[in-house]
């Protein structure tokens, strides 16, 4: 009889030197490394020419590979291909992920020795090098090398320097040393959207300058840190891109992707706490994103629908396991401000603001609870909850 998976204790809101959401994102990784090495043995000419580059890397210098896969514009791609998504052709994808896990790779010096890719995209986003490289048409092969890629036509031959992070904030814009604003984004998914109330999400930056994007997003985690350190730490080590979408001073709209762990979409609003509000809401997408790369969680996640405490439309239990995951750190951050009584706290639109994700959030949990059929890893996250509605707010 297999023995049941260890359930985590704290994948909402973190513990003290908790490493749940490590865990999680760690093995997503791993997940995605096998999914890569399965992808190679698939019959695409590049792919063939690909894998015993991989097989060597594996072997030579498995932190590196984890590292590239680790960025959602190579695992994006990479997670898309897995699943088939009709957003991306196939042989489209295969190479531009390939010239992508070749140019973070070049750019970390992880290559070794030279390598040839013929099939190429129009473009490479590049997040580690901050870079986007378009593809001329005439380019007939590419080699990457450590530190520079060299695009090859009949005309000769362009060497592009991969020895540096680009600083011209053409294609991102640095919101904290480890999180940028992208201006470019290269998920196939990007205009798919399940919410009624949009319909994609269209990189926009809504009029306003990137700077104010930055420094907005940049106050927000401040506050986060302040009040919730551990959380923060937790948002530091899955988010590598915030995308923007636009701005609205009435309604904030954000979005994420299970494909695309790493990123997330949001419009500019001009009250923080709204800002605030959606950092965590998608970063704990993100988080549980990862833990189902790894396990389900429900037995019935999808199927029958309930009402959701924070949609207009009927939701599948996984819906609402979303939603309560991730208000629930969004209450206790008000709480926690409550406390220390931190400014515009005492507020009437503060207090109804708390009062209204407090109700929310017990609604959707005693939902899970009662409707939920979890799964041996679920179990855990279910009792996180039920510890968290006990809470006394």
């Amino acid at each position: 009889m297999p023995t049941p998976k260890l359930a985590p204790r704290d994948l909402t809101i973190p513990e003290p030197g908790s490493s749940t959401a490590r865990d999680a994102l760690s093995g997503s990784i791993r997940k995605a490394m096998q999914d890569l090495m399965r992808l190679s043995t698939g019959p695409d000419p590049e792919l063939r020419a690909f894998k015993p580059t991989l097989k060597r890397l594996l072997s030579e210098s498995p932190g590196a590979v984890a590292s590239v896969l680790r960025t959602p514009t190579v695992s994006g791609l990479l997670r898309c291909l897995r699943r088939r998504a009709p957003e991306l052709e196939v042989s489209a994808g295969v190479a531009e992920l390939l010239a992508t896990i070749h140019t973070d790779l070049a750019f970390a010096g992880a290559l070794r020795e030279p390598v040839s890719q013929r099939r190429l995209p129009k473009q490479i986003v590049s997040l580690p090098a901050r870079r986007v490289i378009e593809i001329p048409s005439e380019v007939e092969r590419a080699e990457f090398h450590d530190h520079a890629l060299v695009l090859i036509s009949k005309r000769g031959r362009t060497t592009i320097a991969l020895e540096q992070a680009a600083t011209d904030e053409s294609s991102f814009v640095e919101i904290t040393k480890g999180l940028l604003l992208a201006r470019v984004d290269n998920n196939p998914l990007a205009m798919s959207e399940a919410h009624p109330d949009k319909a994609g999400n269209r990189l926009d930056l809504g009029g306003h300058p990137t700077r104010e994007w930055a420094d907005t997003l940049s106050r927000g985690l401040d506050l986060i840190d302040q009040y919730m350190p551990e959380l923060r730490a937790e948002i530091d080590l899955f988010l590598h891109q915030i995308v923007p979408v636009g701005y609205d001073a009435h309604t904030h709209l954000s979005a994420s992707y299970q494909e695309v762990i790493g990123t997330v979409y949001m419009t500019l609003h001009p009250q923080l706490m709204t800002m605030v509000e959606a950092t965590i809401h998608e970063f704990q997408h993100n988080k549980l994103h990862a833990q189902l790369e790894l396990d389900p969680l429900l037995h019935n996640a999808f199927h029958p629908l309930y009402s959701s405490p924070v949609r207009p439309d009927p939701r599948p239990l996984q819906g609402i396991l979303l939603a309560v995951h991730a208000f629930v750190p969004v209450a206790r951050l008000y709480q926690l401000m409550r406390e220390a009584g931190h400014e515009g706290t005492d507020r009437p639109d503060f207090q109804r603001r708390y009062a209204q994700i407090l109700a929310g959030n017990h609604e959707g949990t005693s939902v899970l609870l009662e409707h939920g059929q979890p799964t041996d890893v679920g179990l855990g996250l279910l009792d996180e909850l039920r510890r968290w509605d006990a809470n006394p707010w």
